[in-house]
This record gives C-alpha cells, structure tokens and sequence, in this order.
C-alpha cells in the first residue's frame, strides 16, 4: 500500500502537535523507523520540514514520542488482567497481542520499528531493546503467580519470541485466524511443560 501523502498548502501552517505525532505513529507502525522518510511525515502531516525540525528536532525525537503514543496503547500484557490459571493468563497475553498488530497498521513499533538500524541510529535501537527487555520482566513478573522465578523468565523469553514472530507474520500478511493457530500450539506446549495449581 502507498504512504499516504497530504498536498501542503502554500505558506506557513500551524499544526496540531497530538494529531502529528498520531499520524507519524501509524507511518511508523506500518512501515518501520527506516521506511519513512522525513517527505512521508512531513506530507502526511501537510507541514514543511522545518517545521518538524524545529517541533521535534529530528525524525528520531519524533519517533520517540510516537513510541512514547504507542506504549500508551492497550496491550499485550492487558490480556493477562484477571488471569485466574497460567494458561487463561499466556492465552490472554497472546490473544491480545495479536489483536495488536491485526490493525490496519499491522505491526508493532516496540517488537519490529527497529531491530537494527545504522550508526547514527544506534542509541534509538538501544532504546528499543531496553523496551522489549522491559516488557519480557514485566510478563516474567506476572507469571511468577504460577511459576518459580527461574520458569517464569524462561517462559516470558519464549512468548517474547513468540509476540515477535507474530508481529512480523501479521506485518507479513498473516490474518487472525492464522496467527490464533500459533496461540493454540504455544497451549499445547504450555500444558504440557507447565501444570498450574488452582489459584
């Protein structure tokens, strides 16, 4: 699909800053930090170049408060809430996870915006891997209810790997249908390695 592209008005433009950094998180989202151009965010967004320099500084100062917008989104960890077994809480985390990136931008920001990027993008790669660092000992957290210490972090490494792998197969084109085919064998392991006490 084509990036969207607004025609800009001749002279000066203010700009909403909210309705900017919305629309460079959906770019981003789709298509990743390195396949959108400043002339994308800048055309999306109907402003001059300048003028995203001197809002955001950079195009990585503005996606990083497009990632800061996107964090903000419900999530994957949202699907564990409530979880009374270890399976309900990995099948919420999964289910949820993949309504994520189902969406017309179909992809995830945190999990495949940048994996690697060149030099002069190094520092926002690191950031993004202390993201996802974040997020597997958060899911590591939730599932010590169930688990030694030890299970829980071998288990939240997995389904990290696996929310990844189902982003790139949603960005891919995988539909939902499919990617729940991934949930229910990521079950069938669960069950079988892991037996979850009542709560």
């Amino acid at each position: 699909m084509d990036k969207p592209r607004q025609r800009r008005s001749s002279g000066p433009r203010t700009f909403d800053r909210d309705e900017a950094v919305e629309i460079a998180m959906r770019l981003f989202r789709r298509y990743g930090y390195e396949g959108v151009s400043i002339a994308d965010l800048t055309g999306a967004i109907g402003i001059a170049p300048p003028s995203l320099y001197a809002a955001f500084g950079s195009k990585a100062g503005l996606y990083r408060e497009a990632l800061d917008r996107y964090a903000a989104l419900p999530g994957a960890l949202e699907g564990m809430a409530g979880a009374e077994t270890l399976e309900e809480a990995v099948s919420g985390l999964l289910e949820a996870a993949i309504r994520s990136v189902v969406t017309d931008e179909r992809g995830c920001m945190i999990s495949t915006g940048l994996v690697e990027g060149a030099p002069a993008q190094q520092d926002l790669a690191r950031e993004l891997r202390t993201r996802r660092q974040g997020l597997r000992g958060r899911i590591a957290a939730a599932l010590r209810r169930w688990l030694s210490v030890e299970d829980a972090d071998r288990l939240a490494a997995y389904l990290l790997a696996v929310q990844q792998g189902i982003a790139v197969q949603a960005r891919d084109g995988a539909d939902e249908a499919e990617l729940l085919h991934i949930r229910d064998e990521v079950m069938i392991g669960v069950a079988v390695r892991h037996r979850s006490p009542a709560a």
